[in-house]
């Protein structure tokens, strides 16, 4: 099952890197009472998402964050120190949180898991955005092909806020 406006995340633990090294986040600090944009990539340093989709939300961060958003959250199913490293390389550490969905729990619960093993990444997740105002989805932008980065930029959500 795909998750849907109205519906509320799962209750899982993801991973980020912080200065003290890896720390496991869960869904419910990174959400609960808070209005949160995240979106999806199917992997740091793919081009797409280097070159299209992180830029967008970096460079409209404070617009977004002038509309009420509490935090903007990344998540690829890569491990914690590839997106620490990602944050860094592109001058988002500190500006947005990138957080590790390193075996891909919390993108299969989403029902947002796409096999892309024929281009050598294995399982990913779909690239989307979404709005979560404490813990429940109130908007969601999936793209129908993992190379585009349309409806789930952050100018198609500054539209949405």
């Amino acid at each position: 099952m795909t998750i849907a406006v109205g519906d509320k995340l799962p209750d899982l633990k993801l991973k980020e890197r912080t200065p003290d090294g890896p720390a496991d986040v869960s869904t419910a600090e990174l959400f609960g009472g808070k209005r949160v944009v995240l979106f999806a990539v199917p992997g740091a340093f793919t081009p797409t998402c280097s070159l299209n989709h992180l830029p967008g939300y970096l460079e409209n961060r404070d617009a977004i964050l002038a509309k009420g958003v509490d935090d903007i959250v990344v998540v690829a199913v890569n491990d914690q120190h590839v997106m620490g490293a990602w944050a860094t390389s592109t001058g988002g550490a500190g500006k947005l949180r990138f957080i590790a969905d390193w075996d891909a729990a919390f993108t299969k619960a989403l029902g947002m898991d796409i096999d892309l093993s024929a281009g050598t990444l294995g399982v990913r997740s779909k690239r989307y955005s979404m709005l979560v105002e404490d813990g429940v989805v109130k908007t969601l932008n999936v793209e129908e092909s993992p190379g585009q980065a349309t409806v789930s930029a952050a100018a198609a959500m500054i539209e949405q806020l």
